[in-house]
């Protein structure tokens, strides 16, 4: 429309028709530019939701894993008793016989989500099962989530890098290997509070605004009921505070949002039950309330400043500053050996201190996700993205801002407790796919804009044309633009970027641990189904009320399947009653049977791998439960009796004497070498003993693969004895009478006494027993 208006020949109506060219054009573009950013931002929520339902089209809509097992009936429970009744419910079916105030112990945001979806629906006449709300909660969030880190990097850099951030945290592994269909854990919602979150700090930040504050608190809020992960937030922001006084870029902005989020979010998050009081009385949180007390007393000077000369409030500033800083940390020390404020927990020191868990705290070194990160994982989860980070942080620091500084602060914490932590790769990921983008961003500014205007550029003169010829000879690669071959490369790399967190997401992210495949020679897939097969046959061939002995790892599971009782599951708050399990799993028959009797266990399972070559049998486990009951009973276990005179941990010939006869040991090496010879396909190696017999319990359940084995405790007078004979059980009448209370209904005065002889070695343990 502009280009028409100046072939015009009259010069006042060429204007006025350019102008009006040039608004007209102006607003269409910003229209196509607003419906273009809107069908993109659609596709790529779409494209996150659908790349996570591999696990439901390949196997079926199933809940995955452990932990979500329980978050799954612990919403089930809610949904049909009411939110109330779910804040007070006592599990006595869990960590018999303590049982488990749950409501108390649990971040409920998970739960109050999908009850809250579930009630929206029926209210709309729409049926939905809440297991179908659970399954598909974790890929709803992961496009919310895509929209949050749009917003947030839009915030700190520009919309086009804004668009890059979103898709890449849509398909990224590291985000995907805790939000596919079916993993419904804190974690599928967490990471949409923790970057909305930001966003809104970052928002706050630039306007200072009390709204955008409070609307921070509010996230925060539901970010403290959904994870755990929420002291990473009221620690980090006030880190970005603590930056910004310090090197003097502190204003009013960040007074007004620092103090109206930090108020409003400490009450908000005592609210939940699970945390209480503890943003009061627990060491993580401190940094908070400090960095608020420093503000105040920030903002005081900068209030007494107009009024003192510069000598006199430096030497005041100094000697306030230097008495607050004095008296502040004696008073924290002081209210720690009180015990008014809680010391770092456990978890805290193995972040900085990676061999302290291991150590003092087994149950936290024995899990898997709680392991340093390998090299290998993070180009896994984070494949170019990891090369491109560098480069956005430097970009970032080239053109600092106080929201830039923010990003900066996340970065290298992120990249610290990732390193520390597989687990804690979650909270990397959005930095990372962040800084990408950025750098990603700005190369494309930087080529493609410069090769589009260049075609744009005008030729009309010699002078142009002789300076387009000068730097084409110096931007041509025989002949190619430079521009363009380096837009091609960066396309080409980030298409084999889609394909890998395509492959990943299919191959090692989409596969619910209680349902197994593998594949035959033939190409085709064999499922192995038996850890529902195990948990369905608990479930119809026991008692309502039996106790089920098991390692933790699978006490979710059981009471989620088989809705039976267990000692132990994944929560792992009672490390003595860990260690009592393990004892049991790690002393001979004997012994675990009187440990068993006196926990009322009727049943026990073990996980077996060696008829599959499984891995993540309870053999490969066992030597963490040796360490978690050496810590709790040292003079029954130890660690080095397991093991070879060599110092090996092995299972052939050469296995030690303690070990052979743990009652580990026997479960799952029972009956095994009449099915395969006794050939261990997990360990590769023949088993040492095959002829194992057992006295105080038998087999009742295995199910087809040899997967999960299920034994039977028997009981006392149902077990084999060593039985008296008729010789040793004649008895003795002795003459002598006693006298009884006069009036006793049901004796007979002076009758006489039967003395048996003293009862065999066995049955009088039982008896002490009882």
């Amino acid at each position: 429309f502009g280009c028409a208006g100046e072939r015009t020949d009259n010069r006042n109506g060429r204007r006025k028709k350019s102008n009006t060219g040039s608004m007209s054009e102006s607003s269409t573009s910003s229209g196509a530019g607003t419906l273009i950013k809107f069908a993109v931002l659609l596709s790529i929520c779409i494209l996150a939701f659908s790349v996570r339902l591999f696990a439901v089209i390949r196997f079926e809509s199933i809940i995955h894993e452990f932990d979500p097992w329980f978050n799954y009936r612990a919403t089930a429970y809610m949904v049909e008793n009411g939110y109330y009744n779910f804040l007070n419910w006592f599990d006595t079916s869990a960590w018999y016989p303590l049982g488990r105030i749950v409501g108390g112990t649990v971040y409920p945001g998970l739960m109050v989500t999908s009850g809250t979806l579930h009630y929206l629906l029926h209210l709309l006449h729409i049926p939905v099962h809440i297991k179908d709300i659970c399954v598909f909660l974790a890929p709803v969030f992961s496009a919310l989530t895509a929209m949050a880190t749009y917003l947030f990097t839009t915030e700190i850099w520009n919309e086009r890098a804004g668009l890059l951030a979103a898709a890449f945290i849509g398909i990224v592994p590291g985000y995907i290997s805790r939000s596919v269909a079916g993993s419904y854990d804190n974690e599928g919602i967490a990471i949409f509070a923790l970057m909305f979150t930001y966003f809104l700090w970052m928002r706050t930040v630039r306007t200072g605004s009390i709204f955008w504050a409070s609307l921070t608190a509010v996230s925060y809020f539901y970010m403290v009921g959904a994870w755990g992960g929420y002291v990473f937030i009221i620690n980090l922001i006030p880190l970005h505070v603590l930056v910004l006084l310090v090197t003097g870029r502190s204003d009013a902005k960040i007074y007004t949002g620092y103090t109206v989020f930090f108020i409003l979010g400490l009450l908000l998050s005592m609210q939940v039950p699970f945390v209480g009081f503890l943003p009061l009385k627990t060491s993580e949180h401190m940094a908070s309330l400090g960095v608020f007390g420093l503000l105040q007393l920030h903002a005081f000077f900068q209030y007494l400043r107009p009024q003192l000369t510069q000598q006199e409030f430096r030497k005041m500033y100094m000697t306030l500053f230097g008495v607050a800083v004095a008296l502040s940390v004696p008073a924290l020390m002081t209210l720690t050996y009180l015990g008014y404020v809680a010391p770092f927990s456990g978890r805290f020191y193995s972040l900085w201190d990676t061999g302290y868990a291991k150590i003092h705290i087994p149950i936290i070194a024995s899990v898997s996700e709680h392991q340093p990160t390998t090299w290998t994982s993070f180009f896994m989860d984070l494949h170019i993205l990891s090369s491109f980070f560098p480069a956005g942080m430097y970009f970032v620091l080239h053109r600092l801002t106080n929201a830039r500084v923010f990003i900066v602060l996340y970065a290298l914490s992120a990249v610290y407790f990732a390193g520390v932590m597989v687990r804690l790769m979650l909270t990397l990921t959005p930095c990372v796919v962040v800084l990408g983008s950025i750098a990603i961003s700005h190369i494309l500014d930087n080529y493609f804009s410069s090769s589009v205007g260049s075609q744009k550029a005008s030729e009309s003169s010699e002078t142009d044309k002789k300076k387009k010829a000068e730097e084409k000879s110096t931007t041509d690669i025989a002949g190619i633009d430079s521009r363009a071959i380096v837009v091609v490369l960066l396309c080409v790399m980030m298409a084999i970027f889609a394909v890998h967190c395509t492959w990943v997401t299919s191959h090692m992210y989409s596969s619910p641990s209680v349902v197994l495949a593998s594949n035959n020679p033939d190409g085709s897939r064999n499922i192995l189904d038996d850890f529902r097969e195990a948990y369905y046959w608990l479930r119809m061939n026991t008692e309502e009320g039996a106790r089920v002995m098991s390692w933790w790892d699978y006490g979710y599971q059981i009471a989620g399947f088989a809705n039976r009782t267990t000692l132990v599951d994944n929560n792992t708050w009672n490390n003595s009653h860990i260690a009592m399990v393990g004892m049991a799993m790690s002393s001979n028959e004997t012994r675990a049977f009187e440990i068993m009797q006196s926990l009322d266990v009727n049943y026990v399972l073990v996980i077996f791998g060696g008829m599959i070559g499984y891995s993540g049998d309870d053999i490969n486990k066992f030597l963490w439960m040796v360490r978690i009951a050496e810590g709790e009973h040292p003079d029954e276990i130890h660690e080095p009796d397991y093991f070879t005179e060599s110092g090996e941990y092995r299972m052939d010939s050469a296995v030690s004497q303690r070990m052979r006869t743990s009652l580990m040991y026997k479960m799952s090496y029972y009956r095994f070498a009449e099915v395969r010879g006794g050939f261990d396909r997990t360990r590769n190696v023949e088993i040492g003993e095959k002829n194992i017999k057992l006295t105080h319990i038998e087999e009742a359940f295995t199910s087809e693969n040899w997967l999960v084995r299920i034994y039977r405790v028997k009981d006392p007078h149902n077990r084999k004895r060593q039985l008296l004979s008729v010789k040793d059980q004649k008895i003795e009448i002795n003459k002598q009478g006693k006298s009884y209370r006069k009036g006793g209904k049901g004796r007979v005065a002076n009758a006489p006494v039967v003395a048996k002889k003293p009862d065999h070695p066995h049955i009088k343990a039982e008896k002490d027993l009882k």
